[in-house]
């Protein structure tokens, strides 16, 4: 080992102190409920996209009792565009135990933050380290990229014994008590702004000096995990169906792409919608398709926009299909939680705005 604890310690916060992020609006409250919310908000997504989202949630949610009485379609509907949708839908599940369990209060250690839906292990230390001091390390993915780089740790981080020996090393660096937040955070910020995955700026990095993976001259080559999943790709065809201002909507499986969210029907084929359709009344377009990137696959959409007459009624039918389903006027579609690309289809002007979604990219 090239750094002793106490020294690995004293750089980060150090540099934090000096050269870290210190205007972020989740840094300037030691409350559980805004970090809480900071903390998973940011798994997987980058600091500008979920700033808007983090001010717009506590404008609506402004507590942990505001969100766990609200329904899920609201939840939803506000995180539309984020992603990882499992996330939202932990949210609300947590949220509630909270309430239910805990009387509105978040316990303060990890140990029983790591109880509740949706916190693992190092979002439950993260919590507990910046509003409680508790003395516990973190290892999210830009924690684990430092210190696999400071430490030269190779190890295959997809074997569990491994995990768990880099868990125990980074136990190990942690510091004092009374440097916890700003060792947390520093770390947190090294990974996020200095030691990125590819083209890292070693030479501000306050580790450098000692740094296994910089001597080596091949940073990229850590993190080591070896089991990764293959991208996959699927078209679907979608039903996009209107009479006059309405939308037909229909609520997406509980599991799966974008669970829980209402989207339009989904068919096999274009060729299916159009079979459908037969002997329906009103006109029919096909929009050109498009590709949405999502994290581990690429999701060709390819949709069919059919306009009902407005006397024609067609409710029945459609019921009998989708159960769920139901029209939706365009004044009302932010009130639901639509995946992103379908919203901005149904929210333009062109019918051949889907061109402009080409490439998009969305977390799964």
């Amino acid at each position: 080992m090239n750094f002793g604890a106490p020294a690995l310690a004293a750089r980060v916060i150090a540099w934090q102190r000096r050269h870290g992020r210190h205007a972020l609006p989740w840094q300037r409250t030691r409350d559980p409920y805004r970090v809480w919310l900071s903390e998973i908000m940011l798994q997987q997504t980058q600091v500008t996209t979920v700033l808007g989202y983090y001010q717009r949630f506590l404008e609506q949610f402004p507590d942990v009792s505001a969100l766990a009485a609200a329904p899920a379609d609201e939840v939803l509907a506000l995180w539309a565009g984020l992603g990882y949708y499992s996330r939202a839908r932990n949210l609300h599940r947590c949220a509630q135990a909270v309430v239910a369990e805990h009387g509105g209060r978040f316990p303060r250690s990890a140990a029983a933050l790591a109880t509740l839906p949706g916190i693992g292990r190092s979002t439950a230390a993260a919590i507990a380290a910046f509003c409680f001091d508790e003395r516990v390390a973190i290892l999210d993915g830009n924690v684990k990229r430092v210190l696999t780089r400071a430490l030269g740790f190779g190890e295959d981080l997809a074997i569990v014994r491994h995990e768990r020996a880099l868990w125990a090393r980074a136990e190990a660096m942690l510091p004092p008590s009374d440097g916890m937040v700003a060792y947390t955070q520093g770390l947190m910020d090294l990974g996020a702004t200095l030691c990125s995955q590819r083209a890292p700026r070693c030479a501000a990095c306050p580790l450098a000096d000692d740094c296994v993976a910089r001597r080596e001259g091949r940073p990229e080559d850590y993190p080591v995990k070896t089991r990764k999943l293959k991208r996959g790709q699927r078209t679907i065809a979608l039903l996009w169906l209107v009479q006059g201002d309405r939308v037909w909507l229909v609520r997406r499986p509980a599991s799966g792409i974008w669970a829980g969210l209402w989207s339009l029907p989904e068919f096999d084929s274009i060729e299916g919608v159009r079979e459908y359709l037969a002997g329906w009344p009103g006109s029919s377009d096909e929009v050109p398709a498009f590709t949405h990137v999502l994290t581990h696959l690429d999701l060709r959409l390819q949709p069919l926009r059919h306009a009902l007459p407005a006397r024609a009624r067609r409710d029945a039918a459609l019921l009998s299909m989708w159960p769920e389903g139901r029209w939706v006027s365009r004044s009302e579609l932010g009130a639901y939680g639509l995946p992103a690309p379908v919203a901005k289809l149904l929210t333009s002007d062109q019918l051949l705005a889907a061109q402009e979604l080409v490439d998009q990219r969305e977390p799964l």
